[in-house]
């Protein structure tokens, strides 16, 4: 039996513990949260001990995986506790709020030898797992230029953190840094960052970045964030040499594919099949307790994360300074 204590008993700690609850032989012992009515909320369905410090769970609970579901700013300080105390780690995306932090964290996890993982579950929507799949197989020759947009109104949570800039980092670091790792994942390493944007303040509740990424392999990428929309939506487009892909979450047929023809050099459209439905938080959930499991190590890696944070910094940087950021 793998024995769990989730750090955070709000919107992505309940789902976790839903998630832990659905794999076998694995139990949510421990939930903390300092507002203890939500974490009994939580605990109680699972029969998990309630603790309102941090701290305390990660000295007094018996748990093999500590999951860090906290403000980012709480991030490395438990991410560190968890590491140094030998339990394997699960962390909330980002990384962290800086690229030393992330660092200190990928490094204390090493140290202590034991799994850490960064929820980018991006990696896990199936519509861009097929888009990798597709880009992958060839299925628009060489790619070259990609646009991708991640837009919904501002996100609510503990005091108001995600409103201040120097708590959630704004889109650069809590939107679109899901987009970073992907990107990353399909296209490699980034070279060159340039970025502009409508940072937020307490008077105008508006956060809104268009990123510039340059791939080592050449390929272009324009990333758009806003927390300025009534509405949720993701939109990304990857043009090649011989096709285009489209995905649209607003449309019924949210995933195409154009490619040329051989005969006529016109566009042919495909539209794939919906795979299962089953949760991405899940599967990567449950990729991480099998890694535990079976001593394996993670497919995000805390370099992935740290890699994302960095892209993210630089975008900050450089919508700071008017100028582009070389990594």
């Amino acid at each position: 039996m793998i024995k769990v204590g989730i750090l955070g008993a709000g919107t992505m700690g309940s789902m976790h513990a839903s998630c832990y609850s659905q794999i076998p032989d694995v139990k949510v012992v421990a939930i903390a949260d300092k507002r203890r009515d939500i974490a009994q909320k939580v605990a109680e369905p699972l029969g998990a001990e309630v603790f309102e410090e941090a701290e305390e769970l990660i000295e007094k609970a018996e748990v093999d995986i500590i999951d860090v579901c906290m403000p980012t700013p709480l991030h490395k300080e438990f991410v560190l506790k968890a590491a140094r105390s030998g339990r394997h780690v699960f962390c909330e995306k980002p990384l962290a709020l800086s690229v030393q932090d992330g660092e200190e964290m990928v490094e204390a996890c090493k140290k202590a030898g034991v799994k850490f993982m960064v929820g980018h579950v991006l990696r896990y929507f199936h519509e861009y797992v097929a888009i990798k799949r597709q880009i992958d197989a060839g299925a628009i020759g060489r790619p070259a230029v990609i646009r991708s947009s991640r837009c919904t109104s501002q996100p609510i949570g503990w005091q108001d953190w995600y409103k201040r800039r120097e708590m959630s980092g704004g889109v650069c670091l809590d939107l679109i840094i899901h987009d970073f790792d992907f990107l990353r994942w399909c296209f490699g390493e980034v070279e060159r960052v340039f970025a502009k944007g409508a940072m937020y303040d307490r008077e105008i509740p508006v956060d809104y970045a268009l990123v510039t990424l340059r791939f080592k392999n050449g390929v272009i990428a324009h990333v758009e964030g806003s927390w300025a929309h009534s509405g949720f939506f993701t939109t990304f487009e990857a043009a090649g040499s011989e096709g285009l892909i489209c995905f649209d979450s607003r449309t019924s047929s949210p995933f195409r594919i154009f490619v040329k023809t051989q005969a006529e050099g016109k566009a042919a459209v495909e539209v794939p099949e919906s795979p299962v439905n089953v949760s991405p938080y899940f599967m990567e959930i449950d990729h991480f307790v099998g890694c535990v499991r079976e001593d394996k190590e993670p497919e995000i890696t805390g370099q992935d994360a740290l890699e994302a944070i960095r892209m993210g910094i630089a975008a900050l940087e450089s919508i700071k300074t008017g100028k582009p950021v070389t990594l």
